[in-house]
């Protein structure tokens, strides 16, 4: 990993999905085969190493949000939207858990997505949040098929124990089911219930070197159209038995 020091302009920015989203780091060390921001990012960052491959850190996070949230208009802030912002390196810069220590002394809810249970160790401030949802990609039921495709990732079993341990404190949790992978759609419903109050299904439009792994892996089978809406109906039925709300994005 190539791990470079930087100065950011802008920390809080404008989104389309939320009021705001923020982004530690550029870069994501999980190297998810299907990552939408590998397509545009390493253009815009400068760096010629492979994606997954190097991180940016944005090392005066922390200062420039505590500045932008004084004259912000209160909204929702998504964490993160195109990087993990508790990916290892976060271990190390703490630049999330800094970021979450300003938000707190404002009225900003935070929408937290990530693959990784480092975001345990921040539940003490995000208990202090006056609203915080907290969420994980979850694309699958197998830690098998989570390993090819989000080779850098935590495993599937460590996302659900954490999700565990945050419902037990009465924080609002969500699923990311996205992008649809190979899976079995019941067994994942069930894995989930109880521990999530919304479980959101994003099947993404998948670019051509997506679908070239999926055929060097012999899985075209779980590319077509019919496959997803084969998933979608089966987790449809299945949340049937659960107390949470379902969605479909994009």
């Amino acid at each position: 990993m190539k791990i470079t020091e930087k100065t950011a302009k802008s920390i809080l920015n404008k989104s389309k999905v939320f009021d705001y989203c923020l982004n530690p780091y550029t870069g994501c060390s999980h190297r998810c085969r299907y990552c939408y921001a590998a397509l545009f990012m390493p253009r815009y960052s400068g760096q010629t190493e492979p994606w997954g491959q190097w991180v940016q850190v944005k090392i005066n996070a922390p200062d420039l949000l505590r500045r932008q949230l004084v004259r912000a208009k209160p909204g929702t802030i998504w964490i993160a939207s195109v990087c993990d912002a508790y990916q290892p390196v976060e271990a190390k810069y703490l630049l999330t858990r800094k970021c979450l220590a300003e938000i707190r002394h404002f009225d900003f809810p935070v929408f937290i997505q990530t693959k990784s249970d480092l975001v345990l160790r921040d539940l003490d401030l995000l208990q202090d949040i006056k609203e915080a949802e907290i969420g994980f990609s979850i694309a699958t039921d197998s830690d098998r098929v989570a390993r090819l495709f989000e080779p850098g990732a935590p495993s599937i079993s460590r996302r659900l124990n954490a999700l565990e341990k945050i419902k037990q404190l009465n924080l609002r949790t969500f699923a990311f089911v996205g992008p649809i992978l190979p899976q079995n759609p019941g067994r994942l419903i069930s894995l989930l219930g109880g521990l999530v109050d919304k479980v959101f299904i994003d099947r993404l439009n998948y670019p051509g070197y997506f679908i070239n792994f999926y055929r060097q892996q012999g899985l075209e089978a779980y590319t077509t159209d019919e496959y997803f809406e084969q998933v979608k109906a089966e987790i449809k039925t299945a949340s049937q038995k659960y107390n949470f709300e379902l969605e479909e994005v994009f």
